[in-house]
């Protein structure tokens, strides 16, 4: 449940005689002077600014001189998050207190006055370079100084019961000046924690900067920061869109900013609660207030007693940090579903964690050239996708490896007897054999079976080869296959095999019509800790503060041949088609491969 209540912090006011005498121009200077290094020199910090002179009668204009040196915090909903950035203290204290009330110093009026409003939107570097936060903090230029204007009409004659009367008089002011920071929630967390005591991101804080003691022609209210990967969970949970969240929490920071509270009372909240309801209906916003959404919340999870949905939408994981740094994924049956086909789920799942910085490496028992042809067919093969002649992958159960742009990392060989005593027994009994040489298949003879290894399973076309002596001396031999039907792999191929090799060989079942014969030792496990070593990467995990896993391998699969490799990673799934003996190790069991159990995964697990 997310927490509805948060206590007020404010620091001491400025009250010296300096202070008091300050010229507008040195406090600007000595406000600047304060300001963290986040909004004063980030390369990447965007800031736009709109700033409107309007006459006082029609009310409005706005924008920011945006410093971290302030007074009050507020916060509605909470998630998790954590971060490394320095801020700055206070010059006063930092203290939590009781919301007492005092009364506002009239200003005498003035004429046809001319109120300027200057509104800052900022964007924090470490957010993605991305055209929707871009877009979004264009139009809160456009929006922001509307929001201003009408709160500020909303206050004239006004008769709220709890509301802090500090900001009342805005006529009295000839500048009215307010932030808005964009940043994620790493950033927000370390807000939370230097100015709030609390360590966790939450998705607004209202960090006034006002202090009506100094009797200043301008009118600072301070920041609102708005963390965008809160914001965007928040938005995916309600079923809007992020630019309507984000303006959902502008409202109920300004409102903040204006003396609103909604945690003093049943009172103070209902007040905020109508005026945020108000302001966005008036200014044509979708969406209910922070509030009311709140509340209803809780009132959808009562009835649901049973586990939600905790995926991710694929929409907005740009806004989640990845927990994991690799994805190595096994394909038949796994990544593919049961006609050897990859959904559309599965492939968009994959492009958007390859966008987010998540490397996606294959680890199959198939060939390379196998591969690249059925990826090719999703679009993920190639210079961009995530398998190519050029980009590392653990193949043929583990038997090569490639890493860095392609080369070969890895080779091992079948015993040479071996491979002569399963070429005898296929011709023997008929059963059809495909050695896999590299890049190339071998066969001894035609066979509806063996060409189903090309027409379904996308594997190179197998070249028969008329003799065992030549089929052996055509190239080295990393595995080969028998095929047959399930019954007879089970009953007679595998039982036969396991005995006959002895402790020259391993017998390996990835698929029930199918039994591979491997070198002693082979895992894709193997394959993919020796990728590892060669890329100077470590399989341990990590748990963050939160106590969530972090690490850098998640492995996906369903196989046998799989389960060495899901013991190795951080965090492994097992797709719920899988082998028994898979899905004991795996640290979770999935969706299976015909319910899109690779995408259902990456959502719910990886970031």
């Amino acid at each position: 449940m997310l927490s509805r209540f948060c206590p007020i912090l404010r620091h001491n006011s400025l009250r010296s005689a300096v202070a008091r005498e300050m010229s507008r121009a040195a406090l600007y200077h000595h406000a600047r002077l304060l300001q963290p290094h986040f909004l004063r020199s980030s390369p990447r910090t965007s800031l736009v600014t709109t700033t409107k002179r309007l006459d006082v009668s029609s009310s409005l204009s706005t924008s920011a001189f945006s410093s971290m040196f302030r007074r009050r915090f507020h916060a509605l909903r909470i998630s998790g998050g954590g971060g490394h950035w320095k801020l700055p203290k206070p010059a006063g204290r930092v203290f939590a207190e009781r919301r007492e009330y005092r009364k506002m110093r009239k200003r005498a009026p003035k004429k046809k006055q001319e109120l300027e409003l200057s509104v800052s939107i900022c964007i924090e570097e470490q957010l993605p370079d991305d055209l929707e936060i871009q877009n979004i903090a264009e139009m809160l230029r456009l929006n922001v100084p509307l929001a201003m204007k009408l709160a500020f009409d909303e206050l004239k004659d006004s008769k709220f019961k709890t509301r802090e009367t500090d900001i009342e008089d805005v006529g009295g002011f000839e500048t009215v000046e307010l932030s808005v920071m964009l940043c994620n929630d790493e950033f927000i967390c370390k807000l939370n924690k230097e100015w709030r005591g609390e360590d966790h991101a939450t998705d607004v804080l209202s960090m006034s900067q006002h202090v009506p003691e100094l009797k200043l022609p301008v009118l600072m209210m301070g920041d609102i920061v708005i963390s965008v990967e809160t914001a965007a969970r928040q938005a995916a949970e309600r079923g809007q869109t992020l630019l309507d969240e984000i303006r959902i929490l502008v409202i109920h920071g300004l409102l903040h900013l204006l003396g609103f509270d909604h945690e003093i009372s049943d009172e103070a909240e209902k007040e905020m609660e109508e005026e945020e309801e108000l302001l966005l209906e008036t200014l044509g916003w979708k969406g209910k207030g922070l509030i009311q959404s709140a509340y209803d919340i809780e009132e959808a999870a009562k009835p649901q007693p049973e586990k939600s949905d905790d995926r991710k939408k694929g929409d907005g994981l740009r806004f989640y940090r990845p927990k994991f740094s690799y994805i190595f994924c096994d394909m038949d049956g796994t990544l593919l579903n049961s006609k050897s086909q990859i959904s559309e789920a599965n492939a968009k799942a994959l492009k958007e964690a390859t966008l987010r910085g998540l490397k996606v490496v294959i680890a199959t028992g198939k060939s390379r050239p196998g591969a690249i042809r059925i990826l090719k067919t999703a679009d993920l093969a190639g210079r961009d996708g995530i398998v190519s002649e050029s980009s590392p992958g653990v193949f043929v159960q583990g038997l090569l490896v490639y890493g860095r742009h392609g080369k070969e990392v890895y080779r091992g060989n079948l015993d040479r007897d071996v491979c002569r005593e399963t070429c005898l027994y296929s011709l023997e009994h008929g059963i059809p054999l495909i050695a896999f040489c590299q890049d190339r298949c071998l066969t001894l003879f035609d066979h509806p079976l063996v060409d189903s290894l090309h027409t379904i399973y996308n594997e190179p076309k197998a070249e028969i080869i008329s003799s065992i002596d030549q089929l052996i001396a055509e190239a080295d031999i990393q595995k080969v296959i028998f095929m047959d039907t399930t019954e007879g792999v089970s009953s007679v191929i595998r039982p036969y095999w396991s005995e006959a090799t002895g402790d020259r060989a391993n017998v390996v079942q990835a698929q029930s019509d199918m039994l591979e014969i491997v070198p002693p030792g082979t895992s894709k496990g193997n394959g993919v800790k020796m990728l590892l070593n060669h890329l100077g990467v470590s399989a341990d995990e990590v748990i963050d503060e939160a106590n969530l896993i972090f690490g850098q391998i998640m492995a996906i699969g369903d196989g046998e041949n799989d389960i060495e490799m899901l013991e190795l990673a951080s965090w492994g799934v097992a797709l719920s088609n899988g082998a028994e003996k898979t899905k004991a190790v795996a640290n979770v069991i999935g969706v299976s491969n015909d319910e899109d159990g690779v995408a259902d995964a990456i959502y719910r697990y990886a970031f």
